[in-house]
């Protein structure tokens, strides 16, 4: 079955969900799981999930099932996990820090190249095997790296101006952390907003708008 056009976004986010799920599989030794066993432990329908993968192709067999390493491969695949994209991240502090210092970007797509910071007390710090560099060099660094993407770990005000900088140096997509939106000036480039005050505030409805806790039998 040919991939289709036009692939909603909500398909491509649940899609990284599965990787997880059929990796973890994977590492325990399961060799194959029916759509039915992933809604069961994904929380979403046997139907739903045939028709995510059908968007990209027959991964399975009718009666038998999908074979966990190859589909956690094809969604790798999909994912473009393998193509190791230069990144640079722009602001060392505590956000920053715990960014570069945590998440496997080499598992995930990208290879941090480079860390950057306009704060003289951060500049020389090493983190994860990386020196934290003074913005000041940024730009001779991006010419002779051409990084593809950008993590932005600075406050708001501050990337207006950095995204003109990064943009004028050819960076098209961005990590962002802060609360501006890029894509309002340059439309052409790739953005993720990560805004982790939303997903509290999410969490706060869910617990407010949630049924009473039954009383623990004693």
């Amino acid at each position: 079955m040919p991939k289709r056009d036009n692939i909603s976004m909500s398909v491509i986010r649940r899609l990284p969900r599965y990787y997880r799920f059929l990796k973890l599989l994977n590492e325990k030794g399961v060799t194959r799981i029916s759509s039915t066993e992933l809604s069961a432990k994904l929380g979403l329908t046997a139907s739903q999930i045939r028709q995510d993968l059908n968007c990209f192709g027959g991964f399975g067999q009718q009666g038998y099932g999908y074979m966990v390493d190859q589909l956690c491969t094809e969604i790798g695949n999909i994912l473009g996990l393998s193509h190791s994209y230069k990144a640079i991240l722009v602001g060392a502090g505590n956000l920053g820090r715990a960014i570069a210092s945590h998440l496997s970007f080499e598992t995930e797509g990208f290879i941090l190249a480079g860390i950057f910071d306009n704060s003289p007390d951060k500049m020389g710090e090493t983190i994860n095997g990386l020196v934290v560099r003074s913005t000041d060099v940024m730009d001779q660094f991006c010419l002779a790296e051409k990084p593809t993407m950008a993590v932005l770990c600075v406050p708001r005000a501050a990337v207006g101006t950095l995204s003109d900088r990064l943009y004028g140096l050819g960076i098209r997509n961005f990590w962002n952390f802060s609360h501006y939106d890029i894509t309002m000036k340059y439309p052409d480039t790739i953005v993720e907003n990560v805004h982790l005050n939303d997903s509290l505030m999410t969490l706060c409805y869910r617990i407010t708008n949630s049924p009473p806790a039954e009383t623990a039998k004693k």
